[in-house]
């Protein structure tokens, strides 16, 4: 069935959760793939690693961003060109997407190449360290132009109406790359490298799950020949912008903690660190898979003129982030313990650390998921601004400050703090400046004055 018409026939609940469970589930294998990655080279080659990896994970962010800033901002377009029945703009926009994100990966990939010593070095990597960290942050780079093309051909595939694909392409992705990650640590030994490679070998195999959309008929994702024209690279960019900004923000908060951990606790604090960002990549991503979601539901709605639909898909957001975050929260604070041992530490100090953490940083969960859910909505609706000053004080200004600020005041304990208050103010912002104008009725006029 055409996106067009089942977004359009459909009740809007039943088309939430067509998105909705495809989405989380494959997102919560990703974030689940991630955690495994920690679990392997944890047990399989130690802290040290398991500390290096997480260094090095800025790298996958930078490629990462890449491929959400076309995607998101290509598939808000291309959905809302299919909204408005216009199927030779929307395929227009998925050339000229591809073409735009082959050739800046190529770019920066390059430039990152010829400095990557220096890179890990910013990274927060240091004698112990800095040999892993190149090995992972080198394969990564190989094999960049494959990781970003997975990411952006899976947004339009749910965007053309295909969330199930997107889903079975990162359970294909994430259960290969489980065996690979035994294959190449335990069996042949290869340490981190080996990490590296069942990561991009896996996703390359993903993508050829997902080109197998191309071959349905119910497909409207097809190159065309194109003129490259400015403007409609600017819209593309300034859409997916947000969405770029918060994967670099990604990167930020990884280096951020990483520096501000080893000034207050060394290598033990960075240990400990590591297994609560291997656990905090399972529910940002699970936020992500909700915004994922609701954007070509939004973006289609929005182009169609159908506006009590966007407000309802909303509100079933909302509840569905609330949820999700109270699971989260209650789930981190009664397991702690249980999920640190997950990840081989024996180090008592290490583990306390942890623990303390964890149950400290998720409560940034019981917000994060509203935050995402608001970011999304004005990215798929093509109103740039509010997305942007969200991503930038979420991401930046106010962490920036409390980064700088709560470990000042209370050590490490305010170190765990920052993300959750954080969080917690950019909702609070958010209910007060911005909801009240996205459940009004006549959604276009409002958010095109904002």
């Amino acid at each position: 069935m055409a996106v067009e018409n089942h977004l359009y026939d459909q009740p809007v609940v039943k088309s939430f959760f067509r998105y909705l469970i495809p989405s989380l589930i494959g997102m919560g294998l990703l974030s689940v793939n991630i955690m495994i990655d920690g679990i392997f080279v944890g047990h399989g080659v130690g802290s040290v690693a398991l500390a290096s990896v997480n260094i090095a994970t800025p790298m996958y962010s930078v490629i990462l961003s890449i491929g959400l800033l076309i995607g998101v901002g290509g598939g808000a377009i291309y959905s809302m060109a299919l909204g408005s029945g216009d199927k030779e703009q929307a395929q227009h926009v998925f050339t000229i997407s591809i073409g735009i994100v082959t050739v800046v990966t190529i770019i920066v990939s390059g430039i990152c190449y010829l400095f990557l010593e220096n890179i890990a070095l910013f990274f927060g990597a240091n004698e112990d360290t800095l040999a892993y960290v190149i090995d992972y942050m080198k394969i990564l780079l190989i094999f960049s132009l494959f990781m970003v093309w997975e990411t952006t051909l899976s947004v339009f595939i749910r965007n053309d109406g295909n969330p199930n694909l997107a889903m079975i392409g990162l359970i294909v992705t994430s259960l290969l790359n489980i065996v690979l990650n035994y294959w190449m640590i335990f069996i042949l030994g290869l340490e981190v490298k080996g990490a590296a490679l069942a990561t991009v070998l896996s996703i390359v195999i993903g993508l050829l799950v997902l080109s197998s959309h191309f071959f349905k008929k119910s497909s409207q994702l097809k190159f065309v020949t194109v003129e490259f024209k400015w403007k409609e690279v600017k819209q593309i960019n300034a859409i997916g912008f947000p969405s770029f900004l918060s994967e670099v923000g990604v990167g930020v908060f990884i280096i951020g903690y990483n520096i501000v951990i080893g000034y207050y606790a060394g290598t033990t604090g960075l240990a400990a660190f590591s297994v609560i960002n291997y656990l905090h990549f399972f529910m940002f991503l699970v936020f992500i898979g909700v915004g994922s979601a609701i954007q070509p539901m939004i973006s289609y709605y929005y182009g169609a003129n159908l506006f009590d639909r966007m407000r309802e898909t909303v509100q079933l957001a909302e509840k569905t982030a609330i949820i999700l975050g109270t699971l989260f929260f209650v789930g981190g604070f009664w397991g702690a313990s249980y999920l640190v041992s997950l990840f081989g530490i024996t180090s008592e100090v290490i583990s306390e650390l942890a623990i303390k953490g964890i149950r400290l940083f998720f409560i940034s969960y019981l917000f994060m998921g509203i935050n995402f859910i608001y970011i999304t909505y004005f990215q798929s609706i093509g109103s740039v601004k509010p997305a942007l000053w969200i991503t930038i004080f979420r991401n930046f200004i106010i962490f920036a400050i409390l980064l700088l600020s709560l470990p000042f005041f209370f050590g490490l304990t305010g170190v765990w703090l920052v993300l959750p208050v954080t969080e917690a103010l950019i909702a609070c912002l958010i209910v007060i400046f911005a909801r009240k104008g996205v459940m009004r009725a006549h959604t276009l006029e409002v958010n095109h004055n904002l």
